[in-house]
């Protein structure tokens, strides 16, 4: 296990990553070294459209690349350097103290199993010596930290039985089971309604704000990035685009990619003004 000396400041420091594929036409890279580093605590949001590198930028940092892919570069965690790990040691770190959300709790979630059995499982696979009726306590308490009502009786309820912004707090429950160090949250809110999305953001800045840990909040929408996210990456073809402090890049962003993405987001006060106009009395009507 190759380790340098604890950054303080730091939780994840990110080097020249670059991930490629090796194709008939030769290497192909989706992600072109990268540089982005994650303050403890903090919550970092990387945005861009699809096909910009983001799923496979966190796939990188959680060692789960697909089968043939290829990645170079510095990934450090908490003084770890996580692309010369073996795999056995990764395992150990992978779930644990980073857990990953994705973006489609239904295909995540095994339609045979209840979802309680689910969050015990992995919890006891991360915790020796834990016991079933434990593991299951921890499932019940775990769910009750994301707000599922009547956990204790749901806990034995099937995916299927689950609405899909339930399904998605029932992967957040599993994640939060094992008190990770860092979330990286893939699409988390996405096919969900609006007032759903924004009750799965809610959640994420309390668990944040609850249990110290750092988030990366990866979206192609930057409506969403806004609400709980203080570092944006902003992502084109592979490439990093822009970054800096949220507010910086919401209120004077450098380049026009970044501005192209902001004016695709709809504004309260624009939908006001075409409203208004819209409903406005010709003059004709007026006279």
């Amino acid at each position: 296990m190759s380790e340098t000396p604890r950054d303080t400041e730091n939780l994840l420091r990110v080097r020249d990553l670059t991930v490629g594929f090796h194709t008939a036409a030769g290497q192909v890279d989706v992600v072109k070294q990268l540089d982005f580093d994650l303050a403890r605590g903090g919550a970092l949001g990387i945005v861009g459209e699809s096909g910009s590198g983001k799923s496979m930028t966190s796939l990188a940092i959680m060692g789960l690349l697909p089968k043939g892919a290829s990645r170079s570069g510095s990934i450090e965690f908490d003084g770890t350097e996580l692309t010369t790990l073996p795999e056995r040691a990764m395992r150990s770190i992978r779930g644990d103290r980073i857990a990953m959300i994705f973006q489609d709790p239904l295909s995540s979630l095994n339609p045979y199993y209840t979802v309680g059995t689910q969050i015990a499982e992995a919890y006891r696979s991360h915790r020796s010596g834990v016991t079933r009726r434990q593991a299951r306590k921890v499932a019940i308490e775990a769910m009750e930290r994301v707000h599922i009502r009547d956990a204790a009786r749901r806990v034995d309820h099937y995916p299927h039985q689950f609405s899909g912004g339930m399904r998605q707090r029932v992967m957040i429950a599993m994640t939060l089971s094992m008190e990770p160090e860092l979330i990286i949250a893939d699409e988390p809110t996405t096919a969900l309604d609006v007032t759903v999305q924004a009750q799965i953001l809610d959640l994420l800045a309390e668990i944040r704000s609850d249990t110290g840990a750092g988030l990366i909040l990866i979206t192609h929408d930057l409506a969403v990035v806004s609400q709980v996210t203080d570092h944006l990456v902003v992502m084109r073809d592979g490439d990093l685009v822009e970054q800096g402090a949220a507010e910086q890049i919401f209120t004077d962003p450098q380049r026009d990619y970044t501005r192209m993405l902001l004016d695709a987001v709809p504004r309260i006060d624009d939908e006001i003004g075409l409203l208004r106009t819209l409903t406005a009395p010709t003059a004709e009507e007026e006279s």
